[in-house]
Parts: C-alpha cells; sequence; structure tokens
C-alpha cells in the first residue's frame, strides 16, 4: 500500500518531539512531497534576498512513525523515484559557500528543467542527478536542525542518495521518525556554493526494518557500491571517520585484521567529499560490492 505526506507537513529540526505525519508498517512505500530548501519562497530571479526568512530554511517532510521500529534498529530506505518540479533556484551571497568572504552581493538564478537537463545563464546545459539533501530520523537527544548533519543523517548533501540507492539509518527512538527534504536536481561533490540546484519534488521510497544495528550508520548501497559516511565539524575529522567506519565494518564482519583491512581500502576504495559548507562537513567512504562479496559480505 503506498501512503504520502504532503509538503504541509513540515520540520526545521529532526526531533523525538516531533508528532508523526504518518504511521506506517514496515514493508509500506511512502511518497513524500518535498518544498524547496528555501521552503518555496523565491520563485523570481529578483526575489528581495533580504526578505527571505532564514528561519524557514532546509524544512523536512514527516516525520513518518515506522510501526515496530526500536532503539537499536536499523531503518532500510529504499529510494524508488525522484520526481522535479519545472524550475530550480540557485542563490550565492557574502559569506557563503567557499568563497563567501569575496563576494559582495547577493545573486538569485532561477534554473529552467527540461529533458533530464539543467540550464544555467541561458547558455550551460548541465545533466540532472537528482538526489535528496536532508534525510534522516530522530536523535535520541537534543532536537537537530534540518540544516545538520551527523550520526542520525540529516544534511548530508551525499549526492549518491538518488533513486536506486538503499540507505540505512539509525533508529535512536521509538518509531524513528523518518523526514526528509532538500532535493537537488543536479549537485557537485562538495556543494561549494552553499547550495545545489534546489527544488520542490516528490520521493517516493520504501521502508522496511533490521532488528540491530550490525554496521556502522549511516550506510548508502547502491547497485555496485558501498558507502560509509560521516559528518564532523573538520574535514579531516569526516574523512577518518568514513574511512575508519568502512574499516570497522570489514574487521567485524570477515576474518580481516585492523591492519588488513586498512590496506585493503587504501588501494581497493575512495574517500570522497559530499559537502563542504554545512555546520558539520559530510564524507564519504566507497567500497565495491565485489570486494565485499570476496570477503563473504553481502547486502
Amino acid at each position: 500500500m503506498q501512503h504520502k505526506v504532503s509538503r504541509e507537513h513540515l520540520v526545521y529540526a529532526m526531533s523525538r518531539d516531533n508528532p508523526p505525519a504518518l504511521q506506517v508498517r514496515p514493508g509500506s512505500t511512502v511518497v513524500f512531497e518535498t518544498c524547496d530548501c528555501f521552503e518555496d519562497q523565491i520563485r523570481t530571479a529578483d526575489t528581495p534576498f533580504a526578505a527571505l526568512d532564514w528561519s524557514r530554511i532546509n524544512p523536512a517532510t514527516g516525520p513518518v512513525f515506522v510501526e515496530g521500529a526500536e532503539p537499536g534498529d536499523t531503518l532500510v530506505v529504499e529510494i524508488r523515484d525522484i520526481r522535479l518540479a519545472e524550475q530550480a533556484v540557485m542563490m550565492t551571497a557574502p559569506n557563503l559557500g567557499v568563497i563567501g568572504k569575496q563576494l559582495s552581493h547577493s545573486e538569485i538564478e532561477i534554473v529552467p528543467i527540461k529533458n533530464g537537463k539543467a540550464r544555467l545563464f541561458d547558455r550551460v546545459e548541465l545533466p540532472l542527478n537528482p538526489m535528496i539533501g536532508v534525510i534522516g530520523t530522530a536523535p535520541a537527544g537534543e532536537p537537530i536542525a534540518c540544516g545538520v548533519p551527523d550520526q542520525h543523517g540529516g544534511n548530508m548533501d551525499c549526492k549518491i542518495i538518488t533513486v536506486g540507492t538503499t540507505l540505512y539509518l539509525p533508529v535512536q527512538v521509538t518509531g524513528a521518525l523518518l523526514a526528509l527534504g532538500d532535493l537537488h536536481a543536479a549537485m557537485g561533490d562538495g556543494e561549494v556554493s552553499v547550495c545545489g540546484l534546489e527544488i520542490q519534488g516528490e520521493v517516493e521510497v520504501q521502508l522496511s526494518l533490521i532488528k540491530g544495528q550490525p554496521w556502522p550508520l549511516p550506510l548508502a548501497r547502491t547497485a555496485a557500491h558501498l558507502y560509509t559516511i560521516a559528518s564532523a565539524v573538520q574535514l579531516d575529522d569526516a574523512a577518518d571517520m568514513a574511512a575508519a567506519n568502512m574499516v570497522n565494518l570489514l574487521v567485524r564482519h570477515s576474518d580481516l585484521s585492523q591492519a588488513q583491512a586498512v590496506s585493503l581500502l587504501s588501494v581497493g576504495g575512495n574517500l570522497q567529499i559530499c559537502q563542504v559548507v554545512d555546520p558539520q562537513k559530510t564524507c564519504r567512504y566507497e567500497l565495491p560490492l565485489s570486494v565485499l562479496a570476496q570477503l563473504n559480505i553481502h547486502f
């Protein structure tokens, strides 16, 4: 059975206190309607930047309560489809992004989306790579703003969180309380300007549960690769955590020693940056499923 959560159900922080917008059983398919990261405040390029309400940035739709989900479990989110609106928004402004200190004024760009491509500045066409910027479960402790990535997921801005990917998230409160938003029609690793092609849309997912947490989370699986994902204030720390989590996964689920595991990663995998512009930076470590299969580790 398919369920739907409208974009009227928005949260601005992942929290155990958020009332569920929907309650479903494991195995259910859910469609989330999402606003863009500006909560659709920008419709035209001449929208006054100073008029934006920054308390409404990075909303997520939800949360969804999953029956039977208990602390210590793993929520499995299979991303079935991402449907996009017909235009996206980009912006730059002083003190935002990697060159924010060099910018003297804000600029807003409205980007048409057509035939699988985005057209920037009326002359540059780029292919789309639709992905989910914000997706996470409620933390056990204090609320975490939707714009912040952490162990619960959140604003990871990881471009491999897309159609065909299965995301594994920790359940820290009863029901998991999954929420998602901040779709991008396209985004490059790093998200260096502070935004991708920010866009409205719909996301269709199927939800299931694994009792217990056998792997370091968050974790993502595509058709060919497994990824450990980690966030920290410093990029170096996020990179170290992502790699160390993959080492720990290999040691726990195979007969490799720590030294053997890190040696394997050093030649057989890839450490990659997701984003460097959020309050915490995010990295992912990529390892082919074919390598894991040789160690008899299967997902």
